[in-house]
């Protein structure tokens, strides 16, 4: 999926000046990079090794770089809104996404995290990713296909609801290894989802909102199929680096959303019964305890 040596004709290259600022072009024979600072032949960066400098006809240095793919996924094309590097290394991470491992998504969004999990699937591994939209579907595959230059083979994408597709595919039941769920309603799969992913498997859910998160975690406690849910957020936070000032940044990626964990238990066997009393008042008198689906032990 990565490059070495040399830029050829075909590469994408991201091109930055002094202050930061970033273009992004792919590479062709007798093209040309304009901007009001001058331009600069494709031919010049084309043979060079990454990391070189090349100077526009204004006299503006640009530093040629092949774009990581945190670049992609911040400047691609979006149809919806995309979920951001730091939470897509935290899926990758704390789901254990590892290399041969067989994967379902839902939904796909834009598909910066599309782009992470075949990463880290492999050659060897599977990634069934689920869309309800269409045209999400569509802005997602090009945008993977543009970073990879050709949509994996190994990558499924199907347009629908989970809950509706995932048991009409018999070769998937028993034997999905991470499920990652991104949606409003994401309890509305549990079912499907239980039927689909193997004993000690991962569900990694990423939820918008603290009332999804605490309507979600309560029926898969519910639903005595799980490990008990784990539930986090990340925040990033730079730092200016100059000398001997050094100090946070003003500015910092704060909240995007919430992640919460779960692993699968065998069939049958019950989840440990958890000890701690609830805080006084947690469920409030108007609590109406969630429908957790037809399949519940």
């Amino acid at each position: 999926m990565s490059k070495r040596g040399p830029f050829a004709a075909g590469d994408r290259v991201q091109l930055s000046d002094a202050k930061g600022r970033l273009h992004s072009l792919t590479l062709q024979v007798g093209g040309s990079f304009h901007t009001h600072r001058g331009g600069i032949p494709h031919d010049d960066i084309i043979g060079l090794p990454e990391g070189s400098i090349v100077t526009s006809a204004g006299g503006t240095d640009y530093l040629c770089l092949r774009p990581l793919l945190l670049d992609h996924v911040l400047a691609m094309p979006r149809g919806a809104a995309v979920i951001y590097p730091k939470d897509s290394a935290q899926i990758v991470t704390n789901a254990d996404v590892f290399p041969g491992a067989v994967v379902v998504e839902a939904g796909v969004g834009s598909g910066g995290l599309s782009g992470y999990l075949l990463r880290a699937v492999g050659e060897r591994g599977e990634l069934h990713s689920f869309e309800r939209r269409d045209d999400f579907a569509a802005t997602a595959q090009r945008n993977v296909a543009s970073f990879l230059g050709e949509a994996p083979a190994n990558w499924h994408v199907r347009v629908g609801d989970l809950q509706d597709e995932l048991p009409r595919l018999p070769e998937l039941q028993g034997r999905v290894d991470r499920v990652i769920l991104d949606m409003l309603a994401p309890w509305e799969c549990l079912d499907a989802v239980e039927a689909a992913i193997v004993p000690g498997g991962v569900l990694c859910t990423y939820i918008a909102t603290t009332t999804q998160m605490s309507k979600f975690v309560e029926i898969l406690r519910l639903r005595r199929a799980w490990t008990e849910p784990r539930a986090w957020e990340s925040l990033v936070r730079t730092w200016h680096l100059e000398g001997l000032a050094v100090r946070p940044d003003h500015r910092m990626i704060g909240h995007t959303g919430f992640l919460v964990t779960a692993r699968r238990m065998a069939p049958g066997v019950q989840p440990f019964v958890r000890r701690t009393k609830p805080a006084k008042g947690a469920y409030g008198d108007d609590y109406v305890q969630p429908d957790v689906g037809t399949d519940t032990p």
